[in-house]
Order: structure tokens, then C-alpha cells, then sequence
């Protein structure tokens, strides 16, 4: 069955990086889009940034442009979220989830993925 794992969050210092990835299972990856998501406490969950099935068409939230950078390693079936200069307000947990022969990222644009992971923390924090 179709699976994402989440991994690569921890306590980071403002201004620093971290690379957050996606495992996938169950499914070959070309053929979905997968979506970053994040949930900070208190705040409604945003999108964060979306790569799309087949041709790679990547999106990115005003809030993460020129900071984030999302990219997929098929033969690893791993799609991963680099994430640099973070700030305060990048601290959440951060879901990925995938939608099938999604591409131009639509599900993601909508909140409405079909799969999802469990999520992992990030926290910025000096």
C-alpha cells in the first residue's frame, strides 16, 4: 500500500539548514506529485511546497521561495525538502503527501492529497 515516511526534522539555529525527506513505498514515484506541507501550533496547516507527477513542475509558497528547495531521486523513490536560512516561523511539523498522475500540483493547491505521512518536527530555535 502506498506509504510516506518523514524524516530529517530537529532543533535547528535561526539562520541555519536542514533536509528533510520523504520515503516512499507502495507506489512509483514519477507518477505522483508530492507535497510538503507544515503545521506550526495554533495555525492552520499550510502548503509549502509541491513537485508534480512525470515532468517535475516544482511550486513553492511566497514564504519559502528562494529558502527551500524541493527535488526527487526516483531510483531512491525519495523526494526531499532542503531547507535553508530558517527563521523563527519555519518551526512545524512538516508532512509530505502525494496525490497520483497529479501534473501541475493541483491536489497539493487544494489541501486535498490523497496520502499523507505522519510528519516530523522542526524547530528553529537559538
Amino acid at each position: 500500500q502506498v506509504q510516506l515516511v518523514e524524516s530529517g526534522g530537529g532543533l535547528v539555529q535561526p539562520g541555519g539548514s536542514l533536509r528533510l525527506s520523504c520515503a516512499a513505498s507502495g507506489f512509483t514515484l514519477d507518477y505522483y506529485a508530492i507535497g510538503w506541507f507544515r503545521q506550526a501550533p495554533g495555525k492552520e496547516r499550510e502548503g509549502v511546497s509541491c513537485i508534480s507527477s512525470s515532468v517535475g513542475r516544482t511550486y513553492y509558497a511566497d514564504s519559502v521561495k528562494g529558502r527551500f528547495t524541493i527535488s526527487r531521486d526516483n531510483a531512491k523513490n525519495t523526494v526531499y525538502l532542503q531547507m535553508n536560512s530558517l527563521k523563527p516561523e519555519d518551526t512545524a511539523i512538516y508532512y509530505c503527501a502525494t496525490e497520483p498522475w497529479d501534473y501541475y500540483c493541483s491536489a497539493y493547491r487544494s489541501g486535498r492529497m490523497a496520502y499523507w505521512g505522519k510528519g516530523t518536527l522542526v524547530t528553529v530555535s537559538s
